[in-house]
C-alpha cells in the first residue's frame, strides 16, 4: 500500500492505490500560536504598506490564536499538498468541483465533505499537527519569514512539478496556507486549557480550518495575505480543502526534530 520514493530530491510516502505523496514529518516540539514577535512583525509590515490596509479586525481578533505554549508532536505523515480532483474520485468517483480549473487543483468541499471523510483511510491533522507542518522549524511568519506574502507563495494547482518543488517549505509540504484547509478540532476560539501534546480538541461544533489565501485570490487588498501565516486560524463556514495525515508505516524510524531551539523560546 505504501510505497517509498524521491519526489522533487526528497523522501516520500505514495499511497499506491490513490497516488497521494506524503511527507514524514518529524516528532518534535514547538511553540503554537501567535506570538508577541509576530505581532509585532505584522506591525511592521503595516506601518511599511501604510494606508494599503487595514489591520484593525486582526489585531482584534488574535486572541484566537493565543495564548502561545509549546506543544510536543509526535512523527506522522501529511500530504505534500492538499487533495487534488483527481485524487478525490480515487474515493469518490462521482465528485465534481465548481471551484476547480483542472483535475490537478486542489479539491474542495461542500456538500461531499462527510462523504469523502466516510471513506478516506486517513484522518485530518489536528491544527497542531498542520501548524507544525506548516512552521517547518520556524517561529516567523510564514516559513519564507517576517516578510509580507505575496501571491508567488499561493499555489493552487499541482500539475507543474517545478513550480510545486519551489513552493514547499523544509519538510517538502506545498502550498501551506494557500487552501482554506479543515482540521480535526472542533472551534475553540482561543487556546486558553488546550493539551500539550497534539491531540485534537474534539466535540460536536464547527472544526477549525487553517489557510485560504489561495481561495480569495486574485487579491483585493483586503488582507488577504493573513491567510498564510503559520498561526491564523478560524472557523469553517463554506468549503474547505482536505489534507490528509496518516501513522508513520510500520518499522520506518524518523530521527527527532526540535523546531525552537533555547534561544527561541517564547515568553508567552
Amino acid at each position: 500500500m505504501w510505497a517509498r520514493e524521491i519526489v522533487a530530491g526528497r523522501p516520500a510516502w505514495r499511497h499506491t492505490p490513490s497516488g497521494v505523496i506524503f511527507r514524514a514529518v518529524p516528532g518534535g516540539t514547538f511553540r503554537m500560536g501567535l506570538s508577541d514577535a509576530e505581532l509585532d512583525a505584522v506591525r511592521a509590515i503595516e506601518r511599511a504598506d501604510g494606508a494599503d490596509d487595514d489591520l484593525e479586525a486582526f489585531f482584534a481578533g488574535a486572541v484566537r490564536a493565543r495564548p502561545v505554549r509549546e506543544v510536543r508532536v509526535e512523527p506522522f505523515l501529511i500530504a505534500r499538498h492538499p487533495l487534488t480532483v483527481t485524487q478525490v474520485r480515487h474515493w469518490l468517483p462521482e465528485y465534481e468541483d465548481g471551484f476547480a480549473d483542472s483535475a490537478s487543483s486542489t479539491a474542495r468541499f461542500e456538500t461531499d465533505l462527510d462523504g469523502l471523510l466516510g471513506t478516506l483511510p486517513f484522518r485530518l491533522p489536528s491544527e497542531a499537527e498542520w501548524e507544525y507542518a506548516a512552521r517547518a522549524g520556524t517561529t516567523t511568519l510564514t516559513f519564507h519569514g517576517d516578510e509580507r506574502p505575496d501571491e508567488d507563495q499561493v499555489l493552487d494547482d499541482f500539475a507543474d512539478e517545478e513550480r510545486t518543488a519551489a513552493a514547499e517549505n523544509a519538510f517538502g509540504l506545498a502550498a501551506m496556507g494557500s487552501a482554506n484547509e479543515i482540521c480535526a478540532d472542533e472551534w475553540i476560539p482561543h487556546f486558553m486549557d488546550a493539551p500539550v501534546d497534539a491531540r485534537p480538541r474534539t466535540g460536536d461544533g464547527p472544526r477549525v480550518v487553517r489557510g485560504g489565501a489561495g481561495d480569495l485570490y486574485p487579491w483585493q487588498g483586503c488582507d488577504e495575505w493573513l491567510l498564510l501565516l503559520s498561526a491564523t486560524r478560524y472557523e469553517f463556514q463554506d468549503f474547505t480543502a482536505v489534507r490528509p495525515v496518516a501513522p508513520v508505516p510500520t518499522g520506518q524510524g524518523h530521527a527527532e526534530h526540535t523546531a525552537n531551539g533555547p534561544d527561541q523560546a517564547s515568553t508567552l
